[in-house]
């Protein structure tokens, strides 16, 4: 089921309700009942996909505290990584290089059909990772294995994150789901704003965006020149660009607000990305748990920036290449990722002639007009790489770019809008809801360090807490008008 179903509005209060009233020795078997159950209401034949990655982690977790001796240890880890990784791999991958194995193969005249009838397990990469730092931190001797199966299966599965996220780290989930949470109104008021931002976020704009984009992006070798031009490449992806923050920011606001609801904090997923004045700083902001996942266990243990040079940007690169194919088996998603790596690579390359540029110009770095100019320039990079990233191909992909860079004559402003069903009202909607969201993310409490502290409720918090209100009943009526509820895109992930 997704967050933005009438069937869930019926799931999570039954199971809030259950989690409040029953005794601790009771809540975990109720909790795992329950996002077992969340899970097979997508895909009830592939159960024993998450359930093998559980067991097969939790086995070599217990066998690597035990054994003294070292080398055992290490293959006891390398058997849950590549137990976990292989599953990742074939029912994620396979149809991927069978593809294009067939494709060379056609080249050289012989025609071959490698693939299989594969079906991608919903949130497959992000519980895969989950299990895989775990396995690693006890293997580094950081924390201790989980003994209760139970508790460890529920770390796993937990349901509120378990299809995309946040990427949770077993000492900060384990230990509160072993606890007697109490239940308290902050946390309960803290979590049904984020709830609310969460649903604000996907159904009010996000959905409404997407339209708009698709009309573009499934249409890009349209001959249509009022459709597919250099004017509407640039429009439509901006508007991705809010689009893919509303949707998944917005799927992590409501997963953190759940867990909240219930007494348990999640890791911050989003910080005000857009307001990063590099890409150094954007990847601080954007799907920071994965960020983090990657720094602890592939960029460090490759040797980090403590190393040579060249060898620091191949693990950027490395890093960035891999955070590209973990998005997705598509040459768009690998490219994306590389983008980025080259972008971190030459920021790192330039760093130091533009610190000497603007010492020379007099211009300090808290100025803020340089601090904006810096956040354009993230914007437009940033921008560019979603363009690779929302392309359905890499011959759709070079058709946007030669459009976007070539297709800008005699382009009919009020034609183009027409074409996309858009029109001026709805595109100031558009850009004042961004502009809501983007009050809601710094005014009430999204931000990790807002949610330690309980503070006065104020004019000011009282007015957030009515807007909030009625974005949330806005959303829904869009909801309930649409007839149903769509996917979040992070779900193929």
């Amino acid at each position: 089921m997704v967050f933005n179903s009438l069937q869930f509005l019926i799931f999570f209060p039954i199971v809030l309700i259950l989690y409040r009233i029953l005794p601790l020795k009771y809540r975990w078997p109720m909790l795992l009942l329950a996002s077992y159950y969340f899970y097979v209401s997508w895909q009830p034949d592939l159960l024993y996909l998450i359930l093998f990655t559980t067991l097969v982690s939790y086995v070599c977790a217990i066998g690597i505290e035990k054994t003294d001796s070292r080398k055992l240890k290490k293959l006891l880890m390398w058997t849950a990584i590549v137990a976990s990784l292989s599953v990742l791999f074939f029912f994620k991958y396979f149809n991927f290089l069978a593809e294009n194995l067939s494709t060379v193969l056609g080249w050289a005249g012989i025609e071959r059909d490698f693939t299989l009838d594969l079906i991608l397990p919903v949130g497959i990469s992000f519980y895969t990772f989950q299990t895989l730092s775990y396995v690693i931190d006890v293997y580094r001797g950081t924390m201790r294995a989980e003994r209760h199966f139970g508790y460890y299966a529920l770390y796993v599965s937990f349901f509120p994150q378990l299809v995309a996220g946040p990427i949770e780290r077993p000492e900060n989930l384990l230990p509160q789901l072993k606890t007697k949470n109490s239940f308290t109104a902050y946390d309960t008021a803290i979590g049904l704003k984020m709830v609310a931002v969460g649903f604000f976020k996907k159904i009010a704009v996000a959905d409404q965006i997407s339209k708009y984009v698709d009309a573009v992006y499934n249409n890009a070798g349209s001959s249509d020149g009022a459709l597919v031009n250099g004017f509407t490449v640039v429009l439509t992806t901006a508007l991705f660009a809010i689009q893919i923050y509303c949707d998944f920011s917005g799927y992590t606001d409501i997963a953190i607000g759940c867990a909240r609801i219930m007494g348990i904090k999640l890791m911050q997923n989003f910080n005000n990305p857009y307001t990063a004045i590099n890409i150094k700083d954007f990847w601080r902001r954007w799907h920071i748990s994965l960020t983090s996942w990657f720094t602890d266990y592939v960029y460090i243990p490759l040797g980090g920036s403590r190393c040579s040079k060249a060898r620091h940007y191949a693990n950027i690169f490395t890093v960035f290449l891999l955070s590209g194919i973990w998005h997705g088996a598509a040459w768009t998603y690998i490219i994306w990722g590389v983008t980025h790596g080259i972008y971190q690579i030459v920021g790192h390359l330039t760093t130091k002639p533009r610190e000497r540029m603007w010492e020379k110009l007099g211009v300090k770095k808290s100025n803020p007009v340089l601090i904006w100019a810096k956040r354009i320039v993230t914007l437009i990079l940033v921008g560019y790489a979603w363009m690779i990233f929302r392309a359905n191909s890499l011959e759709d992909l070079l058709t946007l770019n030669r459009v976007l860079f070539t297709g800008w004559g005699g382009i009919n402003l009020a034609a183009s809008f027409d074409a996309l069903g858009m029109t001026l009202l709805t595109l100031l909607t558009t850009i004042l809801s961004a502009y809501v969201i983007n009050q809601m993310d710094h005014q009430i409490a999204l931000r990790t360090e807002d949610l330690r502290v309980e503070q006065p409720t104020t004019l000011a918090r009282l007015h957030a807490y009515v807007v909030i209100g009625w974005a949330i009943a806005l959303a829904w009526m869009i909801l309930l008008a649409a007839g149903g509820a769509s996917s979040f895109i992070y779900f193929q992930f």
